[in-house]
């Protein structure tokens, strides 16, 4: 006789989950509603989110977008933002939040592009670079929020962890002064 397996008691980090329950919880008491767009944290975000209990309240939409066709097809990145400034920049990530904005009609959107590793990095954009960007309704998009940060290389799972909790970190109201 097979045992069954008990359910996990957390499937994921206890700082992701609490910084996740802040972002529902602030954005509850706003009205707002949020969307992500992810590449190198393939939908951790979107997880985080997912696991705070009366989360559709506020999260409407995530979008993984792993590759350029889909970041093209999917969120419209245009083909000469790819083919100039590569997956892993600010150009990038900006097309990427504002994209996910459109797709899902949400209030605020937060994009996640960059190299987890272990491969792929180069002298330019090591393993560790990760670009975000916040795009919001209503804002000039001209109005460009984003930021390059450059990880400590301790491995894939730390640096997916970093980028999904900065992320997290960009939709908090406080993050854009609307607290």
């Amino acid at each position: 006789m097979t045992e069954t397996p008990s359910p996990p008691q957390a499937l994921l980090p206890d700082t992701l989950v609490s910084l996740a329950r802040r972002v529902i919880d602030a954005n509850r008491t706003l009205n707002r509603r949020i969307a992500v767009a992810e590449s190198c944290t393939g939908g951790l975000v979107s997880a985080a989110l997912t696991e705070i209990p009366g989360s559709s309240d506020v999260f409407d939409a995530g979008f993984v977008t792993y590759s350029n066709v889909l970041k093209h097809d999917v969120l419209g990145v245009s083909d000469d933002v790819l083919d100039t400034f590569g997956a892993v920049s600010i150009a990038t990530a900006w097309a990427m939040a504002q994209g996910a904005l459109v797709k899902s009609g949400a209030d605020i959107a937060v994009s996640i592009t960059g190299i987890a590793g272990p491969g792929g990095g180069s002298e330019m954009r090591p393993v560790g670079t990760v670009v975000f960007a916040r795009a919001e309704k209503g804002n000039d998009s001209e109005n460009v929020v984003a930021d390059l940060r450059r990880f400590p290389d301790e491995g894939r799972a730390s640096i997916r962890l970093q980028a999904a909790l900065c992320a997290l970190e960009l939709l908090l109201p406080e993050a854009d002064g609307a607290a």
